[in-house]
């Protein structure tokens, strides 16, 4: 394969009736990456990034940390996890060292197949062929279990870029049919379909469970995010696998458009994979961005779902927000809603400076951040719980194996009781 590094992208952005605009141009030197807006953009539309980012056409250079000497509105658009292990073994498939590699380079070979609205070009083309959610499925089972590398291209593809689970963008007809495939037919709905492999911590029932939290984040009114089970072929493992609709993708009359999307993450240019965020950081981001107090109060719900449910891989690009094509921003779905403990049981966004077992005072402090008063914040505590109490039900019912339900149960158990102490 010719490589040639990339100096050069514009930046184009899909709007939600689908045109396609010019946003601006990231070029890189011998050292850093630069940015600047087209002037009709200035014009016309908001600021993707209006913490870190000026909206006139002067040239902004991007911080060397921590996103890759990018900034971190388009460092939301790079691979990570799954999608970094396919763009590096298909480098090496073409005799390309990974470590050669820019963040340019990966953000070229994104293309148009990012999450949000923001197109890279020239983009590095792939061939795309058509393929259902089965022979993806088995096809990402065996190469993130590393028995095979036969089809990356077309896993290149299909893949969704964030998280370190194999996963891949499919498209079903917005009828609800049960008809996935890895290319859009008009007006397909986008779906991200989660895969499973026995190597992962909850092995083949991973969908399952997270489909029982996102279950309990709906009876806990925490607007979670849009998701179906679909059938797993018999030779995978899985009896269902996941699927998450995806929340930036418009359909209309006129095909498919976009919503922007930006992680906290990227708008606060802090290292998702350090914990350098705080519930706090949060709650203050989502009033100034949204320009809204209401949004503060959700962001608080879901910060107590995930301390009592375990959910404690909630690093900053877990967070999201939209922004729509006049420029205002709304607070995304909740999503990546699971059982993820960490070492220690340390949550990867502090609660008030708190890790884990946060005091009282703490989330005083925090409540009131989010315009709550304690016997407000009680009472959201208490409905947290009541919908966490469902939890071994739901188990049952989604057919989780009884080991399985032990296993979290007792850890929920456990948490309530390092927790308790916040309704007394």
């Amino acid at each position: 394969m010719n490589f040639e590094p990339t100096r050069q992208l514009q930046v184009s952005r899909i709007l939600s009736n689908g045109q396609k605009v010019s946003v601006g141009t990231l070029a890189q030197n011998s050292e850093q990456v630069y940015f600047s807006y087209h002037a009709d953009y200035v014009e016309k539309f908001g600021n993707l990034s209006p913490f870190a980012m000026k909206l006139d056409t002067s040239l902004q250079l991007a911080p060397k940390q921590p996103h890759f000497g990018l900034h971190g509105v388009f460092a939301d658009s790079l691979p990570d996890g799954w999608g970094l292990l396919l763009q590096d073994r298909f480098f090496r498939q073409k005799g390309i060292l990974p470590q050669h590699v820019t963040a340019m380079d990966r953000l070229a070979f994104v293309g148009d197949r990012g999450i949000g609205a923001l197109i890279f070009e020239p983009s590095k083309v792939i061939e795309r062929d058509q393929l259902d959610y089965a022979q993806l499925g088995l096809a990402a089972q065996a190469v993130f279990d590393g028995q095979t590398e036969d089809i990356l291209e077309a896993l290149l593809t299909a893949g969704s870029s964030g998280g370190a689970r194999p996963k891949a963008q499919i498209f079903m007809p917005k009828s609800g049919e049960a008809i996935a495939r890895s290319q859009p037919n008009f007006n397909d709905e986008a779906w991200i379909i989660k895969f499973t492999s026995k190597n992962l911590p909850l092995g083949h029932e991973e969908g399952l469970c997270e489909a029982i939290y996102l279950t309990m984040a709906e009876q806990a009114q925490l607007k979670p995010c849009q998701w179906r089970l679909l059938d797993a072929p018999a030779t995978s493992g899985a009896a269902q696998w996941l699927a998450l609709k995806r929340f930036d993708w418009v359909n209309n009359e006129n095909g498919v458009g976009r919503y922007h999307q930006h992680s906290l993450s990227g708008l606060l240019n802090a290292d998702f994979r350090l914990p350098s965020l705080d519930y706090e950081d949060l709650i203050k981001a989502s009033k100034s961005l949204c320009q809204s107090q209401n949004v503060a109060e959700i962001q608080f719900r879901r910060a107590i779902f995930n301390l009592f449910s375990s959910n404690q891989d909630d690093h900053g690009k877990n967070w999201a927000f939209l922004q729509n094509d006049q420029g205002e921003w709304k607070v995304s779905p909740f999503y990546d809603v699971t059982f993820s403990p960490h070492p220690f049981g340390e949550h990867s966004t502090a609660f008030g400076g708190f890790g884990k077992k946060p005091s009282v005072k703490a989330m005083q402090k925090l409540a009131q951040r989010a315009g709550l008063s304690w016997s407000e914040t009680q009472k959201i505590i208490q409905q947290i719980l009541d919908a966490l109490s469902q939890f071994p039900v739901l188990a049952r019912d989604f057919g989780v194996k009884n080991s399985t339900v032990k296993l979290i149960q007792n850890e929920l158990n456990r948490i309530w009781g390092e927790n308790k102490t916040l309704l007394d």
